[in-house]
């Protein structure tokens, strides 16, 4: 005889990292309990060897993700689009059990999906805005490419727990690097489901990892590492900003700092693909 829904004990959801297409928990067992809904639940708290691993998965993934067709990884983020909007009422209710009134959070649930099919749209565009061809005095062409940094870093807001996460997130995978991101400590709930969407996706894994935690503790680790090739903050906090931009000098990361209204429309635009690509100069006879 089955149990009433009165004797049944609901199934509590684990909530983990994304490393390379896998959902594994932080390797040091430590775990933190975020405000959320008045109930604990258990939020992994990554550490340095999981950011490692993160950006060793990134590195084996980017030749595959920056030699796909701009057309293809389109299609992709038009996928993760499609995906997201099939679990759009449990991202709404996800950000209400953070604090997010449900009016905010529903806006917030479909400007990210909107943003994501903004940012499919513009892959196979960029290059056309930002591309040249160069007068020169001489008998060559000169061509100015656009071609991906390498892994990004990012340290994702802590007030737009969703829509902040996907502005960053898909203008750097759009221009095809790979990235690691930090979700937001507070509230962490919709980066894990996104994980989720990107997992059940088309995309490749490696190419976005998400990692939930502590950036006070993880950001001098996003900086000084010698394989991260660029670093993203959208965080309003001086100290961290000032921190990342130090640490970074190491190996000459490119440091670019956010701190918007991304439901602004000025703040949806391909020259956030830019700000993670470097120009190359070829020249032909």
């Amino acid at each position: 005889m089955s149990k009433s829904p009165v004797d049944r004990l609901p199934v509590q959801k684990t909530y983990k990292l994304y490393i390379n297409g896998q959902f594994p928990r932080s390797e040091s067992g430590r775990y933190y309990q975020p405000p959320i809904d008045g109930v604990a639940i258990n939020v992994c708290l990554a550490s340095r060897k999981d950011f490692r691993d993160a950006v060793a998965a990134a590195r084996g993934a980017l030749p595959g993700w920056c030699g796909k067709s701009a057309f293809n990884r389109g299609q992709i983020l038009y996928r993760i689009a499609e995906m997201m909007e099939g679990r759009r009422d449990q991202f709404a209710t996800e950000l209400v059990r953070t604090g997010i009134d449900a009016r905010s959070a529903d806006a917030e649930t479909r400007q990210a999906i909107d943003r994501l099919i903004h940012y499919a749209g513009w892959c196979d565009k960029f290059q056309q805005i930002f591309s040249s061809v160069n007068p020169v005095a001489s008998s060559h062409f000169n061509f100015s490419l656009l071609e991906p940094t390498g892994i990004v870093a990012i340290i994702a807001s802590e007030t737009s727990p969703l829509l902040g996460l996907v502005s960053l997130i898909a203008p750097v995978i759009a221009g095809g690097n790979t990235c690691v991101v930090l979700a937001s400590r507070e509230r962490p709930l919709p980066a894990i489901t996104f994980a989720e969407v990107v997992h059940s996706s088309d995309v490749p894994g490696g190419v976005i990892n998400i990692l939930t935690g502590d950036a006070g503790e993880l950001a001098g680790h996003f900086a000084s590492h010698m394989d991260v090739n660029a670093v993203a903050v959208d965080r309003d906090d001086a100290d961290l900003v000032a921190t990342v931009r130090d640490l970074s000098a190491g190996n000459v990361k490119r440091v670019r700092h956010y701190d918007c209204d991304w439901t602004s429309d000025d703040n949806e635009n391909p020259y956030l693909i830019n700000d993670f690509c470097e120009v190359k100069t070829t020249w032909h006879p």
